[in-house]
Order: structure tokens, then sequence, then C-alpha cells
């Protein structure tokens, strides 16, 4: 069997990796040329970078005045076992998990700190748990987006006005590109190499007045690492929520961030970030349904990811050792013809594809991705079925 022709078009940047994503339209290195490089994080030059960096994040990402937003060391993994070590083991709790870190957030619950009244809640790849089953007098843990799933809540309308418990949300790939209902979540975590294409190492953690009453309120029956204490002596670190941070920042990803939170200001803020995922993911989903070969991972159309596309292969007689190696096949030829990088679906994941939609990725470079997506698959299955 010959194989097909190649497509005409290329994207322009071949980066449509989930995480770390790429970088914002007309990036360079020029938008670190002001980083304060070689200070001191406390000196007055660096913490009023700091400080920008939280008033730029409450700016774009709307957060309202309720809330304390803090820069925390360990990307998203960090801030979320932040507020896990430092919060959980007042009352019981609730975890839902369907994709591989909510998966992780599990492991710190049940082989970790090992709360009174622990529940975990697990749907596979593709579905969603019922998280009607959270309570109001339970705190809660989730993932409102699953990078490596593919699902996402479609909102919070499950969490209670009059809840108890305390709700901690990992938004890592949520945040800056879906809605985000401050008053339902008393934690929200996310990492600046997701929706705005930072660059990695750090998170962020913003806390409602909920939140901060238990933190200042209830001390862990287990020891609370140095890099996740959020409390001084017996109140809480409001340093923190101004930019003194627990361990040293690197000033320039702080830089990078800031150019990113710019970026989004300058196209229109909050609501033409959304509507840049809503367009590009469609792109995608519309492809998707379109195709002879490919589906949606997300049956469902109202928990589809806008941010995190992931596919599996329609064909019902490939074993899982051939879809395994059809995906390698296929992403192999895709990297050395140079038009997309690390879009293979993620290593607990069924086999297939994933793509980065986020507010970077332009939804022409999409339209450029895709029929070479298609080459791809039937050059792979030719390679194989002849092998």
């Amino acid at each position: 069997m010959n194989p097909p022709p190649k497509p005409d078009m290329r994207p322009a940047d071949p980066r449509f990796s989930p995480g770390p994503t790429r970088k914002r339209p007309g990036w360079s290195y020029d938008a670190l040329s002001d980083a304060a490089l070689g200070r001191s994080h406390r000196s007055k030059a660096a913490k009023a970078k700091l400080k920008r960096a939280i008033d730029l994040t409450r700016e774009v990402l709307e957060v309202p005045d309720t809330h304390r937003i803090a820069i925390v060391p360990g990307s998203d993994t960090g801030a979320v076992e932040m507020a896990m070590w430092s919060m959980l083991g007042a009352r019981g709790v609730d975890v839902f998990a369907w994709e591989n870190f909510g998966a992780d957030w599990v492991v710190d619950a049940v082989d970790q700190l090992k709360p009174a009244g622990l529940k975990v809640h697990v749907a596979p790849y593709g579905e969603l748990p019922d998280v009607r089953q959270a309570r109001p007098d339970r705190d809660v843990v989730f993932t409102w987006n699953g990078t490596t799933s593919g699902v996402r809540v479609p909102d919070a309308d499950w969490i209670s006005d009059a809840r108890e418990g305390v709700v901690i949300c990992d938004a890592t790939s949520a945040a800056f590109a879906q809605t985000l209902d401050w008053a339902k979540l008393d934690v929200v975590t996310y990492s600046w190499q997701k929706v705005m294409g930072g660059e990695a190492a750090h998170g962020m953690l913003i806390l409602s007045e909920h939140g901060a009453r238990r933190l200042a309120s209830h001390t862990p029956p287990w020891p609370v690492p140095k890099l996740f204490r959020m409390v001084k002596n017996g109140a809480l670190d409001e340093g923190l929520f101004e930019g003194s941070t627990i361990n040293t920042p690197s000033l320039m990803c702080v830089e990078d961030y800031l150019d990113t939170l710019s970026w989004g200001k300058s196209i229109g803020g909050l609501k033409a970030l959304h509507a840049r995922a809503d367009a590009a993911s469609k792109v995608v989903y519309d492809w998707i349904d379109a195709s002879a070969w490919a589906a949606p991972l997300c049956k469902d159309p109202a928990l589809r990811s806008n941010t995190s596309v992931c596919l599996t292969f329609k064909d019902p007689s490939l074993s899982p050792a051939a879809a395994a190696a059809l995906q390698k096949r296929i992403t192999g030829l895709l990297e050395d013809e140079g038009v997309a990088f690390d879009v293979g679906a993620y290593r607990t994941a069924p086999p297939g594809l994933r793509f980065w939609t986020g507010a970077t990725v332009p939804v022409e470079e999409l339209e450029r991705l895709l029929p070479w997506v298609d080459w791809a698959h039937a050059a792979a299955v030719a390679e194989l079925a002849a092998a």
C-alpha cells in the first residue's frame, strides 16, 4: 500500500503539548528583558514584580476581592498538596478523580494523610464520577478539568452554598479557559505552564475567606513541611499573599508570567481567553465528529474539555497493544515531519492522541495540523499492516 500524499500546509509552530504549553502568539526572549535577575526575591524591585503578578492575576482572572492570592512552590502539585496538608483532617473528605492527576490526590489522601471519614469517588478515563455525592458538611477535593482525560465538570452547581466543609479545586488546565465559580471554591490552584503558556515550577493558590478561617482555626493531625506552611504563630501568614514567597522563586519565570498576563489583558481579558479556547477546541471536536477513525475519549459533549482534547481509535478490532503501537507510530511521524510534538495520550490513559487547545493556540494552527493527523494515521496503518 502506497503512503498517502502529504498535506501542503504546515503549522507554523509544532508545539501542541498539553503541558508545558506553547507560548503566546508573538512571544520572544525580549519579553524577559526587564526581569529582576540577580536580585534577591526580598528586594524592593523583586517584591514589586511578585506583587504585580498577584495583582494582575486578580485582574485578568477576575478573582473577587474576598479571595487571597499567593505564589507558591512546586507548580500546581505543590499548591494542591499545600492545601491538602494544611487544611484537611477537620472533618470527612470526599475526593473525586477521573484522570491521572486527580488520582494523585487520591494517593495523597489514602496513602499519606489518611484523614478520618475519607471517601474516594473514581471514574474511568472519559467519564465523570457522580459529584452530586459531595455533602455540605464534608471537605471536597477535585480537579475541575482533567488534562489527561479531556473531561471537566460543567459547573459547580453540585457544591452547596451553605457548605461547612472546604472545597479544594485543582484548576490548572481550567484557569483562564473555563468559568470558575469563585463563590463555591475555597482553594483554587493552577500553574503557569498551562493555559497561559508560562514557564513551569511555580504554582498559584487562591484562598477564600472560608478557607482562610479553616487555616487559622485548624491544626492538622500530621506534620506540615515548611514549604506547605501558610500559618505562623496561630495566624494566617498574610505576607504570603502580598508576594513574600516561602522559597526563592525564579524571577525570570515571574517576568514571563507577567508577560502572559499582560498579553491576556491586551486581547480582551478573561472573556477573550475563554473564547479562544472554545474556538480552538471546536475545530478539533468538529474534525473528530467527522472522522472515520478517531473518537472522543469523553463521550458526553457537556463534559468535554476545551483545553485538552483527547481522542481514541474507533477500530474495535485493535488490541491494546496494537492501539499503543498505532499511537506511537502516529506521534513519531508527526514529530519526524516537524508538525506536532508531544501529542500522544497520557501514559496511563487509553491509547490515542491529545491536543492542547488553550488560548495560546490559534485556530488556524489547528486547521493546518489536522490534515497531517489524518495523513499520519493513514501512513501508520499502512506501515503497520505491511510490517
